[in-house]
């Protein structure tokens, strides 16, 4: 081994070498044990969050491994719909051009040759992170395999009536021109403005509670008034009790519009009269149906204002969407929302039916995707039912079936309040359910062109067919159309490209053409089956082969199903999480009649997993959110190798187009790293990563913290070199003897570490781990057992020698393994060169067990020696410390008093002096006063360093003084403590007991220093 750990050596090597032997498939004898990935953006680089989430499912995954289970880490990567096709846009607005020039089918094939040039990007940054993920079986969610499931998945729901087609409102984002979902949009606090406005009556005679003509509505978003379709108040309002089946005239359009009564109104809040607009407020649209009012749009997609209307009647008899001449004023034609609502409110105010302008806080729903505000947009969506108990009319199945509730939304909130599915920390489990419990459908439809495109096909009419192949599609249609056999004529065959079955019709006659929905699914709808999909399904009849290679077999793969544990952000609870327990524990064994095969009958074995381990946010070190406009954000691949300070300014710079902000961040990176980002290599990081990793929502970087644990895999480092120095042409096999006190101390420490560390990996406390794994490798196996040893190897017994060097070895050995699930690429290293002095026949650390705690009850009496010495070595250092006495100086020890238990002390007395450098050990005959001297307390006697010839006379007094006082001061605080009546009457009996030998143990100390003190004045004066 070198002289010194240079991780940036090793651990491409180490890597290579595991990827070579085939170390991360699935290959253990025992339960099966899966971890699934949640798979990053194709799009993405690694970030901290993903640094330490992989290092916790590593950690899991090493362990479980080890562990003997036959384990699986399904990894891959995700589509990433919007953020993929905003990527590859803006490279052609570089070049001057839209989508739109290339066309769907050109646009689709230059996102998918992005995508190979650039998405594995972070597959091999999760590689440098020590991710020991299955890389023969890494799917994408646009795969074939995963496409064809993503297809079977929205046909039987289609077919199910669970999903259906309908014209909604969404949140439109009008910049990306799509639908989002309720959880990409987030509420931002703005300043704005409440508009008061007065609709006069359209009877000039009526007047409003207070003589108006009119009656005065308020509304933040004037530009959507031209769309009103009533003005609502509250039924029990007396105040407008006269005026409800009346109408309005609303202001700029001429157009007549009635005034309703709906409870919804708040009578007490404005003028207790609220503008309807049905078709761009949700509020609105739910007052509509229930009043059967039409929903007029009046805002394009990129959210200008009409010429003609979109008038849509949603009641059962009729559902017709047409463009409608409403009285749009031509000067509004056109423009976008926020030019046309000054122009609006100038227009009001010159009529004089502006009534109030009052500033007005707003909360404003912003898209995460591009920060545009969201529109509520009236348009055609496919939808997944979540929220009927029945199934409505109008669906695939007769009315009155089993609704998306029932068979989806109940067993999801099932799973986890019967147990089936826990959350780590559990209070997750209520965030899920109440989610649940507060469901709206879910609309799955976005209008881009990279995605799962919608497998359903129109004809002229306007009828859709829903089927996982244009073949079967175009065989529903032409059925339906009694085609007279033109699906034999034209040769049609079921492997048939939706391109390929044109051209035959056309050949054999038939003129018309189905045209496919241009719409693609929402990325989290494939997300939701990965659990399942990744293990081949719905294939069951043989191997998923991707590119030549089989990636998964759902006939032996479904054994991973549930996996053990997910670990996941809280930020997609909602987003993945859920929808993976709807998905899985509707298909995962289903039956084409809808029973479930009896292996997957019970619940229990139809969820994705069995535990969800929701890790924390990782924050910066002050606590603040990670932000590349704050310039606290930190690529952990810098960490691992190092960065200069202008590379890392250049870097943290480069994408901020604002001046000022760029300024800002590199004056803090200037300042936060003077020198740049010092290299502490991968274990480093993750051994900070996992003393981190507590069950709280966040956790704060702290790059110290990252240096610290440098120092510690150094510390190893050193320490197996030192052991290697001692066991040079050693060889031993099996357990070891155990000879010495020392050999039994250090291995039943061991196995006590060993105790905790399962506990806590059972209860993912990653904190508590790592924390006990390094004091005993730190404080037990390198402070104390490598000096220890020193003796032993020193000493002239070779029988001795040769059990601590078998014992060094063996318990090395041992602590590699224990770490190597967080620090893996160091504990490699240093194995490969410990395992040929044990006869171990493994190629890797992965290839041996994890080691199990095992009673060590039987070095009980041994342990405690060692304890007993280490605490007396302690004492006697620090007497040695504080008077400064060079460390190859021997000096005499003299025992003050009846120690505790002597005989203890007698069986430690030899190695004492070997550890202290002690010239001599004397108890003092009782009633000899011991020469002027520093003492401690040791054991219920004192332990005296004698000062003649040692030290500083006048120092020596002054620690001594330093130590009365503070030994008075904690003899105050007990007195203090026992003096109160209300401490004394409410504390447990045993902690006043406990209070009160403290204040006697402090009362004796306090006398032995003092008498210490009276006798070095003594010597001072002769």
């Amino acid at each position: 081994m070198s002289a010194s750990f240079e991780p940036g050596s090793i651990e491409s090597q180490c890597y290579a070498r595991w990827q070579r032997l085939d170390c991360f498939k699935p290959s253990g004898t025992g339960d099966p044990y899966c971890i699934l990935l949640p798979p990053p953006n194709v799009t993405g680089t690694l970030h901290m969050g993903h640094a330490f989430q992989q290092t916790i499912m590593d950690a899991l995954i090493r362990h479980a491994r080890m562990s003997g289970k036959r384990t699986l880490w399904q990894g891959g990567s995700d589509h990433a719909g919007i953020a993929t096709q905003k990527i590859v846009e803006n490279q052609l607005a570089a070049e001057g051009k839209t989508r739109h020039d290339l066309g769907r089918e050109a646009f689709v094939a230059r996102v998918w040759q992005w995508k190979e040039q650039s998405g594995s990007a972070i597959g091999n940054q999760s590689r440098r992170l020590g991710a020991s993920i299955d890389g023969s079986r890494e799917r994408f969610t646009m795969d074939a395999g995963l496409s064809a499931a993503v297809r079977k998945v929205f046909v039987e729901w289609f077919r199910a009536g669970l999903i259906y087609r309908d014209k909604r409102l969404v949140h439109w984002d009008p910049v990306l021109q799509t639908a989002v979902s309720d959880l990409e949009v987030e509420n931002e606090e703005r300043d704005g403005f409440l508009w008061s406005i007065l609709y006069p009556f359209s009877d000039e005679s009526l007047r409003g509670p207070n003589g108006e003509r009119g009656l005065v509505v308020a509304t933040t978003r004037p530009e959507t008034m031209l769309g009103d379709v009533a003005v609502a108040v509250h039924p029990e309002d007396e105040r407008y009790a006269h005026l409800v089946g009346k109408t309005l005239i609303l202001p700029l359009t001429g157009r007549e519009i009635p005034i309703i009564a709906d409870d919804y109104v708040d009578r007490d809040f404005g003028t207790g009269c609220v503008k309807i607009t049905p078709a761009h407020d949700r509020n609105d649209e739910a007052i509509g149906k229930r009043h059967k009012l039409p929903m007029l749009s009046v805002l394009t997609l990129d959210a200008k204002i009409r010429t003609l209307a979109d008038r849509y009647d949603a009641s059962e008899s009729v559902r017709v969407t047409h463009s409608t001449d409403i009285g749009i004023p031509v000067a509004y034609h056109g423009l976008d929302r926020y030019v046309a609502r000054k122009q609006i409110v100038a227009d009001l105010e010159a009529l004089v039916l502006l009534v109030a302008t009052t500033p007005h806080k707003l909360q404003v729903p912003v898209s995460q995707r591009s920060g545009a505000v969201i529109e509520p947009m009236l348009t055609d969506q496919w939808f997944v039912d979540l929220t009927s108990t029945e199934l409505p009319s109008g669906r695939m199945r007769p009315p009155g079936g089993p609704g998306g509730k029932t068979q989806i939304t109940e067993p999801a909130l099932e799973a986890v309040r019967s147990g089936a599915i826990r959350f780590v920390p559990e209070n997750w489990s209520s965030t899920y359910t109440q989610w649940l419990d507060n469901i709206q459908d879910w609309c799955i439809s976005r209008q881009l062109w990279w995605g799962h495109r919608i497998p359903a096909w129109y004809d002229r009419h306007e009828r859709y067919y829903v089927a996982e192949t244009p073949f079967e599609a175009h065989q529903q249609w032409l059925d339906a159309n009694d085609n007279g056999g033109i699906v034999g004529r034209a040769g049609l065959q079921p492997d048939d490209t939706n391109e390929e079955i044109e051209q035959k019709l056309l050949r054999a006659g038939w003129p018309e053409r189905l045209k496919q929905d241009n719409d693609v699914l929402d990325t989290w709808f494939s997300a939701a089956l990965w659990p399942f999909s990744t293990m081949g399904w719905p294939q069951t009849d043989g191997p998923v082969v991707i590119d030549g290679k089989p990636v998964a077999d759902w006939r032996s793969d479904q054994q991973f199903l549930p996996s053990a544990v997910l670990v996941t952000g809280f930020d997609i609870i909602f987003f993945w999480v859920a929808r993976m327990v709807m998905a899985t524990t509707y298909f995962v064994g289903r039956n084409p009649d809808g029973t479930y095969t009896p292996e997957r009958l019970a619940l229990k074995h139809r969820v994705p997993f069995r535990e969800v381990y929701i890790n924390a946010i990782v924050r910066d070190a002050e606590g603040q959110k990670m932000s590349k406009s704050k310039g606290n954000t930190i690529d952990p691949l810098d960490l691992i190798d190092g960065i200069g300070l202008e590379d890392l300014v250049q870097k943290s710079t480069a994408s901020l187009l604002i001046p000022q902000v760029r300024a800002k961040v590199e004056k803090r990176i200037r300042k936060d790293y003077p020198d740049g980002i010092k290299a502490v290599g991968t274990d480093a990081l993750r051994f900070t990563f996992a003393a981190l990793a507590t069950h709280g929502r966040t956790i704060n970087f702290d790059l110290k913290r990252a240096e610290g644990y440098k120092n510690f895999c150094n510390k190893l480092w050193n320490a197996a070199r030192f052991v290697l120095m001692h066991t040079e042409g050693f060889n031993a096999q099996g357990e070891p003897v155990l000879r010495s006190a020392a050999e039994k101390w250090i291995v039943a420490g061991f196995h006590d570490t060993l105790r905790g560390v399962e506990a806590n990996f059972a209860a993912y406390r990653f904190d508590l781990l790592a924390q006990d794994l390094y004091q005993f490798v730190w404080n037990d196996y390198c402070d104390w057992f490598l000096e220890l040893a020193k003796l032993a190897l020193s000493g002239g017994d070779a029988d001795a020698a040769a059990s601590m060097r078998h014992t060094l070895l063996h318990v090395l050995e041992g602590i590699l393994r224990a770490l190597h699930p967080i620090i893996p690429f160091v504990t490699e290293e240093i194995w490969q060169e410990i395992a040929p002095r044990l006869g171990l026949q493994a190629t890797t650390i992965l290839d041996r067990p994890y080691p199990v705690a095992e009673a060590t009850s039987q070095h009980a009496p041994a342990a405690r020696q060692i304890e007993v010495l280490i605490a007396a070595v302690t004492q006697v250092r620090s007497l040695r410390s504080q008077l400064g006495v060079s460390p190859a100086r021997a000096v005499p020890l003299l025992i003050e008093g009846t120690l505790t238990d002597a005989g203890l002390f007698a069986q430690i007395e030899p190695l004492l002096q070997a550890l202290c450098r002690l010239e001599s050990v004397r108890h003092l005959a009782p009633g000899e006063q011991p020469p002027p001297s520093a003492a401690n307390p040791m054991f219920g006697a004192v332990a005296h360093i004698p000062l003649a010839g040692l030290i500083d006379l006048d120092a020596e007094r002054a620690r001594l003084a330093r130590e009365l006082k503070r030994v008075a001061s904690e003899i105050g605080k007990c007195e203090a403590k026992l003096g109160s009546a209300t401490f004394v009457a409410n504390a447990p009996a045993a902690v006043v007991e406990q209070e009160r030998q403290r204040l006697d143990q402090w009362r004796e100390d306090h006398a032995k220093l003092a008498a210490q003190a009276v006798r070095l004045a003594e010597l001072i004066a002769s």
